[in-house]
């Protein structure tokens, strides 16, 4: 198989940026600060689950006191009613396609997804113009820490 015509030009741009910009002595926070100077990018998105609004408000001045123009979006963004896309199920429906769109029209460079929830995450990806990164994944059971699942595998049960 031909896997270099897998890639396009923005796509290798994006493998050169990330090589070029990778300090193993970094954390994830810092690589993406690297990545972004590197790649030119001035204006981030944040696109977060409320569970996460002060910590996504702590990321955007963060990023903001290095130089970046950042844009967060919760993801009840619209107070969307679930029933509008749903039937039968009630309340305020999470709204990835709709974080997405936002953080489009406010022209995002790079989008930061934090903690979004399993499927939503799947929408956010997909429906986003702007390349995407996560910083927080959601597990409400491992308190956002998906490793220690895989360091105690041996343990869970199967379901």
């Amino acid at each position: 198989m031909d896997f270099v015509n897998l890639y396009n030009r923005h796509d290798k741009f994006i493998l050169k940026t990330a090589e070029d910009s990778k300090n193993r002595k970094n954390n994830r926070l810092q690589e993406i600060i690297e990545y972004a100077k590197l790649a030119k990018i001035n204006r981030i998105g944040i696109a977060h689950c409320t569970t996460f609004n002060k910590e996504a408000e702590k990321l955007k001045e963060f990023l903001s006191g290095k130089g970046f123009q950042v844009v967060k979006v919760n993801c009840k963004y619209g107070r969307l009613p679930f029933s509008n896309l749903i039937s039968g199920y009630k309340g305020i429906s999470c709204n990835p396609a709709g974080q997405a769109k936002y953080l489009e029209e406010q022209g995002t460079e790079l989008n930061i997804m934090m903690g979004l929830c399993l499927g939503h995450d799947m929408i956010f990806i997909e429906k986003s113009k702007a390349p995407v990164t996560p910083f927080i994944v959601k597990d409400r059971t491992l308190n956002h820490d998906t490793l220690k699942i895989l360091k105690n595998i041996e343990t869970m049960s199967e379901r």
